[in-house]
């Protein structure tokens, strides 16, 4: 069985999606906020 060395994997790619997935997240949870604003603005 091969030697496993703790923390030696490459996780570059996994630190790129999560880094988009949270700027997507943000950026949703701001125009759902925005969303709200104005129903609760313009609503009849």
């Amino acid at each position: 069985m091969a030697e496993y060395k703790h923390g030696s994997m490459d996780i570059r790619v996994q630190e790129k999606t999560f880094e988009g997935f949270m700027k997507v997240a943000g950026r949703s949870v701001v125009a759902i906020l925005i969303i709200l604003v104005f129903l609760a603005i313009f609503r009849t």
